[in-house]
């Protein structure tokens, strides 16, 4: 069996993030081994009395920022802990968060390391002991906690036995650069809407075919972004010129 894929979170919050990797599928993972999840308190690092953190920018201007020598001490020690594991800073000016980024993380036996950031943001000298900084995406959030969540989140799930089931890892929303099909489940009725026929009919040949029809359909209508990089096979390009109770 493999040693379990490493991961720390960096944060002045340690409860904000505690609760949610001890549970559901996370938890689970941890508790078979998979997954081995680290939250070390950043005050821990800072000196004095009163532990702080953070101060006034130099140059002035709104809020406070995040001093570098207990981020970096403590940066320093996760290292140690994980050698050769990534420490990326969740920041808004970071590379975007792509489900090909979770599967290259994912692969980095080594592990990963992600510092939280907060305030105003974090004192610049600190990149020098980064590998880099990554985003959700082109908004805003009060710190990095969240974000950091939905990394780890991502990332682990792509190591081999958390999910269990692997055939629904590799069927998802962006897996193949395109938005899942709908899903549904009992009861068949549900306030006069129909599961579709042919998710009853038993055909396996055609529910395959109507869900990558909806996949195409879907994509092409929500992520128009999305569907201008795909490369549509033969089958694809008929698929879509086709209707659905034609399928």
């Amino acid at each position: 069996m493999s040693p379990p894929y490493p991961v720390e979170l960096l944060t002045l919050f340690p409860g904000m993030v505690s609760g949610y990797l001890g549970a559901s599928i996370l938890g689970k993972a941890q508790e078979k081994g998979l997954l081995c999840a680290t939250v070390t308190d950043i005050r821990e690092f800072a000196e004095g009395k009163h532990r702080v953190t953070d101060d006034a920018p130099y140059g002035g201007g709104a809020g406070m920022v995040m001093k570098p020598e207990p981020l970096v001490a403590a940066i320093e020690v996760a290292r140690a802990r994980l050698p050769g594991a990534k420490v990326l800073l969740m920041s808004p000016r970071g590379q975007t968060f792509t489900q090909p980024r979770a599967r290259e993380l994912a692969l980095h036996a080594a592990g990963l390391i992600l510092v939280c950031g907060r305030y105003e943001g974090v004192d610049e000298r600190v990149m020098g002991s980064l590998d880099g900084e990554l985003s959700l995406g082109d908004f805003v959030l009060t710190g990095g906690e969240i974000a950091a969540l939905a990394v780890v989140d991502a990332v682990a799930r792509l190591v081999p036995g958390v999910l269990g089931n692997v055939a629904s890892s590799v069927s998802e929303s962006f897996e193949e650069g395109m938005l899942e099909h709908p899903q549904y489940t009992r009861p068949p009725v549900f306030r006069e809407a129909e599961v579709p026929a042919v998710l009853q009919s038993g055909d396996h040949a055609r529910i395959a075919r109507w869900r990558r029809w909806k996949s195409l359909m879907l994509t092409r209508e929500r992520r128009p972004d999305l569907f201008a990089r795909l490369e549509l096979s033969k089958a694809d390009q008929k698929l879509l010129a086709r209707r659905e109770e034609d399928l």
